[in-house]
């Protein structure tokens, strides 16, 4: 039977995913290596402002270059921003509709940073470990273990790690750290201490999701009914709440289970069985060259034409 090109991928792709299915002998199927008791920060849409006063902190603890345009240049708000290798948080302006007691309509404003997943997958996707989770819930990053691969930028549901393209020495990729300097000391993430709303809150995640669970019950027409962050892609660090749906605000709707559930039990399935895809490879290579042989029409360039040579 003759293989074409797209049947013989079709099969290799039907071997590998034959391959996932099944489970080694004596393998252990994936856990969460989220810590115990973990740090986060609660961000509570109704009370921001949008006074950049986050974004300026930021800048300061990790000693980014000064911004093109002020922070007080509220002008900004007219383009939507995402994080960048020199600016860890951005936030940005919403209309969405929201109108106040007095039938106002009401802008809003959001912080984005890093999420800080409690499984990140940035991390799970890093070959080398330079990007990790630390037992305080922070996703850290070691420049001197980066080979530039840039795996975490792909990984990242978020699309939060940006990489310093304009460094063509020692280029690093750049994401906000939890401040994890300060952490280790015992201090507030810079752009929570510097809120003047109390937007941010800051402390233990279990903690902070009783918090948010609570202002939902004690305010149910003040907020949509939801806890951006408390499953999305298993948990992140940053909890978010907010007084219209997520999606009008640019979040991402995401599946609740942690993305290196599929990606690491990908992995360690293809290694338990590194024999099996070789040897199906070598067997789909074989069966697919035969039958092109066989599909192949004769080379007559050397058979002389009827009744002899011309």
């Amino acid at each position: 039977m003759a293989l074409s090109r797209r049947g013989f991928f079709k099969l290799s792709a039907a071997g590998a995913g034959g391959l996932l299915l099944s489970r080694p002998t004596g393998a252990r199927a994936w856990q969460s290596k989220a810590p115990p008791d973990a740090l986060g920060c609660l961000v509570d849409l109704t009370r921001c402002i949008g006074c950049r006063k986050c974004e300026q902190a930021c800048n300061a603890v990790n000693q980014l270059p000064p911004p093109a345009q002020a922070f007080s240049d509220l002008t900004l708000f007219d383009r939507q921003r995402r994080p960048d290798a020199r600016a860890l948080t951005v936030v940005n302006r919403y209309h969405s509709g929201r109108v106040d007691a007095q039938g106002v309509l009401q802008p809003d404003y959001v912080k984005l940073q890093c999420m800080h997943c409690q499984d990140p997958a940035c991390a799970s996707a890093c070959i080398t470990g330079a990007l990790s989770k630390r037992a305080d819930g922070a996703v850290v990053y070691d420049a001197t273990k980066c080979i530039g691969c840039r795996y975490c930028m792909v990984a990242c549901p978020f699309e939060i790690p940006a990489y310093e393209y304009q460094d063509l020495v020692t280029p690093r990729v750049m994401k906000c750290t939890f401040c994890a300097p300060l952490l280790a000391d015992g201090k507030v993430p810079a752009c929570a201490s510097v809120c003047p709303t109390q937007a941010i809150s800051f402390g233990r995640r279990d903690r902070l999701l009783q918090l948010a669970h609570q202002r939902l019950r004690d305010q149910p027409a003040r907020y949509t009914p939801h806890i951006y962050g408390e499953t999305e892609v298993g948990g992140t660090g940053w909890l978010y709440l907010s007084a219209v749906p997520f999606e009008r605000l640019g979040f991402l709707r995401l599946p609740g289970r942690p993305l290196p559930r599929l990606t690491e039990t990908l992995q360690k399935s293809l290694f338990s069985y590194l024999w099996s895809p070789l040897v199906l490879f070598g067997l789909l290579t074989a069966l697919y060259r035969r039958n092109q042989r066989k599909t192949m029409p004769p080379d007559t360039s050397l058979t002389p034409p009827p009744g002899g040579a011309a």
